[in-house]
């Protein structure tokens, strides 16, 4: 568990390297106004005219063609989606949105591989009805919370064609606009195993939270080590500890760790604790916007760049340090979402488990990360579960499959996370 002391003011180890002459390209194509400063999604997200707002529910938007369909849920909080149809209903499917208000029903005609859709009240939550055309599936489902001067949550759905390779079809749908359109991403080495990082929280001197029978670091330490033997099973990642004993790691190691490591993935493992111990249930934290813009504000203060200097233009260097964040904090959104909906199977969750925090671990720049509480040890129910040897394999080996889905196309998440 994360207390205040946990997110001190210390320094992030590094930020991304970047190229000066790149960096005064952007500068150029932002001040023209070429394009804003994001990720330009224009050409493949038309909004179709939305329905007032009802409830929790501000609009909903569609765009795109036969290849890619993505349709647009904003929210004025945060969701856990889930898909409620038989796989055999391929013409259409039906999403669970639970805690939810909704006043009125929604409903609009489709677009692209959307036939039409419709929101309603029923069985406990809002139901969204997608309606496809004929041979469509839904490829993948996430939460981008409020960023960048857009202050509502988005549900997106992206829908591709039945038996399309759905990379090559996103890949083909979101197209690379100017120079700004994308941050410097270092292209991967030919073949090379995705670098996945697993924190496991506290140790050593730091305990962490006291359950009735256990402690933290000895809870975490031991899904750390579960999560690494069934990643280690497929034989598709290199998998690196931030501790693998009970020893003490300070908070900037371990983003250091990750970062040394050119991690493609960092999972922070804790065990919650707090109120009556009532209280129970699994929840993820993603870098909040105030996390985001203390990380920035150091590096622009301070220098802190991975290699050499920062560019001298101060503008050019929050542009490259904005693009950056942005792009890693859309990717961890996507990868929170698929582990609360693969561990949702087995694990109780918090009401509001979708999270946002300043946490130092989550800082570094260019790694997609996250901070899993897995319940809380301060709850009997919950401490039993954690400590139970079956249990933890399961859960972590849903932790797993969300890696998985997260790395199954080659497509880079950040080309398509930010919308309009």
């Amino acid at each position: 568990m994360f207390r205040p002391s946990d997110v001190p003011s210390c320094r992030p180890s590094c930020w991304p390297n970047c190229w000066l002459a790149g960096a005064k390209a952007i500068l150029k194509a932002v001040r023209h106004m070429a394009v804003v400063a994001g990720f330009a999604c224009g050409a493949c997200l038309v909004a179709q005219p939305a329905a007032a707002q009802s409830g929790d529910v501000v609009k909903v938007r569609l765009g795109g063609d036969a290849a890619q369909t993505r349709i647009v849920i904003e929210l004025e909080k945060s969701v856990v989606g889930k898909v409620v149809t038989r796989d055999s209903e391929t013409d259409r499917q039906v999403i669970a949105l639970p805690d939810i208000d909704l006043d009125k029903t929604m409903a609009g005609q489709g677009q692209g591989l959307i036939s039409d859709w419709r929101l309603e009240n029923m069985a406990g939550s809002v139901r969204l009805k997608l309606n496809f055309k004929s041979g469509a599936k839904i490829y993948r489902r996430f939460l981008l919370p409020p960023a960048d001067g857009v202050s509502v949550y988005r549900y997106v759905i992206d829908v591709v064609p039945q038996g399309a390779d759905a990379a090559t079809q996103l890949l083909a749908s979101v197209p690379v606009v100017a120079t700004v359109a994308q941050a410097p991403v270092k292209a991967p080495a030919k073949n090379r195993k995705k670098v996945i990082v697993i924190d496991a929280g506290h140790g050593g001197k730091d305990p962490g939270a006291h359950g009735g029978n256990s402690l933290e670091k000895d809870i975490n330490l031991a899904a750390a080590k579960a999560l690494r033997a069934s990643l280690e099973k497929t034989g598709r990642y290199t998998v690196i500890m931030t501790r693998d004993t009970d020893s003490f790691v300070d908070l900037p190691a371990r983003v250091r760790i990750a970062r040394s490591a050119d991690a493609d993935l960092f999972i922070s493992l804790h065990s919650d604790s707090g109120g009556d111990g009532h209280t129970r249930g699994a929840s993820i934290y993603t870098l909040s916007d105030s996390g985001t813009e203390r990380a920035a504000k150091k590096a622009l203060i301070k220098g802190d760049w991975s290699q050499g200097e920062p560019p001298a233009d101060a503008v050019v260097s929050r542009i490259l340090i904005d693009l950056t964040q942005r792009a890693t904090k859309n990717r961890s959104a996507t990868f929170a979402q698929l582990v609360m909906d693969n561990i949702d199977d087995s694990t109780p969750l918090l009401k509001s488990s979708l999270r946002q925090a300043g946490f130092v671990v989550l800082l570094a720049p260019d790694v997609p990360a996250v901070l899993l509480e897995m319940g809380f040890v301060n709850n009997p129910e919950d401490e039993a579960m954690l400590n139970d040897s079956r249990h933890r394999a399961v859960m972590m080996g849903q932790v797993a499959k969300a890696i998985d889905q997260y790395f199954e196309n080659s497509v880079q998440y950040a080309s398509f996370a930010a919308l309009p």
